[in-house]
């Protein structure tokens, strides 16, 4: 005998958390699914510990740097408590009560598909007019010879440490690798960072890319572009057993522990798609249409859709996929989706990158701003500033199409940039606003400035 309901999410990260809160606001009847913990990788094994272990590194950091303050210490036993309060003791028993008083059925467990509109899950059949997949991603295998014989961490183990190791290898030069091995680097640890593209970042402006190895090599880490891992043994030595990892230009790198930080891989394996007639991408992505629709009746929406990984993405999916089921028909626009890593000063990148926009047959022109040299704030908040920031626009149509920067907050002021690609607004407009002073924002109104001028030439 079946259950049925209006929606079924499988997935309940953010993704899942969105569409599931938005279609019970909308007063639907919905299951949701979920194998481990509601919230999914973000809230207990990614963004939030990450960033929690990173503030306090940075906090002290930047202490530093401010006028009339000394270094303070650290507390390492007092970092994981509260990174633990903060994962909530990796317990969602609140999550899943806060649901079930909204009316939403509680399932936690695995399911797969039984065709269109069927779910299969501990043996119970449930029937739905929509399911919405949002059963995110894992960390892609490594290929290297020898990894069985040796301790390799992911995100998870990274970010729930309870203690600091002495040497660390990351492979793979990408958010993740770099924003913990510069929390590492910081707690004392010996860090190598193994990247085989041609420089960190490498999907970003190659300045930025410049930018990030200058800042990590200055914290003591060793960046190694350019060079892959082949094989990984250990070694008994006048230091006791180490674990070697040899790289394909010749060198090695000793360590204790190994971070698979090479990227993640859509969890698609389980679902059984075939029972509904789709095939995953090359990637093991579930394909969706502009509306996140995978086929009739089913949704897709995060990590699994292979598009654009973030957390804030998922979130986004989520609510146009709800919206769609509730008849009120949305499309799913990436036009100017913030790109930030955590580190000290923050990284972040919105729109095209110049190789991107000329990819697309645009005639750009940019500007970029040192900041000390041009805005007051880096001075008010660090007595040695720096920081820089480009802004990017479309020559033809005096559109902006792109900014990056790298400075303190960054993450937070890349916003207003974001807002204004988003909504296709020429470099007359931010220079034409109102920016408060003193603050990081009035860069974009000074650069767009200067882009304006550039453009009337």
């Amino acid at each position: 005998m079946s259950e049925h309901f209006d929606a079924i999410v499988i997935g309940m990260g953010t993704g899942g958390e969105a569409a599931a809160y938005r279609l019970l606001a909308g007063g639907l009847r919905i299951a949701v699914i979920e194998k481990e913990l509601i919230g999914g990788e973000c809230a207990y094994w990614a963004c939030i510990p990450s960033k929690t272990l990173l503030r306090s590194t940075e906090a002290r950091a930047e202490a530093q740097h401010a006028a009339g303050l000394t270094r303070p210490g650290l507390d390492w036993a007092a970092l994981p408590d509260y990174r633990d309060y903060m994962v909530r003791h990796l317990d969602d028993t609140g999550q899943a009560d806060g649901l079930r008083k909204l009316g939403a059925t509680v399932i936690k467990a695995t399911a797969r598909l039984a065709g269109p509109g069927r779910v299969e899950v501990e043996g119970r059949l449930l029937t739905t007019d929509h399911v919405i997949i949002g059963t995110g991603a894992a960390a892609k295998r490594l290929s290297i010879d020898g990894l069985t014989d040796v301790p390799v961490w992911t995100n998870r183990k990274t970010t729930t440490l309870t203690r600091i190791p002495e040497r660390v290898a990351f492979i793979g030069g990408g958010a993740a690798g770099i924003e913990l091995g510069h929390f590492l680097a910081r707690m004392g640890t010996q860090v190598t960072i193994v990247h085989r593209g041609p420089r960190l970042l490498d999907r970003e402006d190659p300045a930025l890319g410049d930018l990030i190895a200058e800042l990590l090599t200055a914290d003591g880490i060793d960046v190694r572009t350019g060079v892959r891992a082949h094989t990984v043994h250990r070694r008994t030595g006048q230091h006791g057993e180490q674990i070697v990892v040899e790289l394909d230009d010749g060198t090695s790198v000793s360590t204790d522990v190994i971070v698979n930080a090479t990227g993640r891989t859509p969890n698609t394996a389980s679902l059984n798609l075939a029972a509904v007639g789709v095939r995953p991408g090359p990637r093991g992505e579930l394909p969706v249409d502009e509306n996140c629709r995978a086929a009739d009746g089913l949704w897709a929406i995060g990590d699994v859709t292979g598009v654009e990984l973030f957390t804030h993405v998922a979130t986004y999916q989520g609510r146009v996929v709800a919206d769609n089921i509730l008849g009120r028909p949305r499309v799913a626009d990436y036009t100017a989706v913030p790109r930030v890593v955590f580190t000290q000063p923050e990284i972040a990148a919105v729109g095209l990158t110049p190789a991107q926009a000329r990819g697309r047959g645009i005639d750009i022109a940019a500007a970029t701003l040192h900041l000390a040299d041009e805005i007051a704030r880096p001075y008010t908040y660090e007595t040695a500033p720096s920081g820089t920031f480009t802004l990017i626009a479309d020559r033809r149509h005096r559109t902006l199409v792109g900014a990056w920067a790298v400075a303190p907050l960054a993450g937070e002021w890349i916003n207003t940039a974001a807002l204004a690609i988003r909504h296709h607004l020429t470099a007359d407009d931010p220079a034409d606003g109102i920016a408060a002073f003193p603050s990081y924002t009035e860069a974009l109104t000074l650069a767009a400035d200067k882009l304006s001028n550039q453009l009337q030439r």
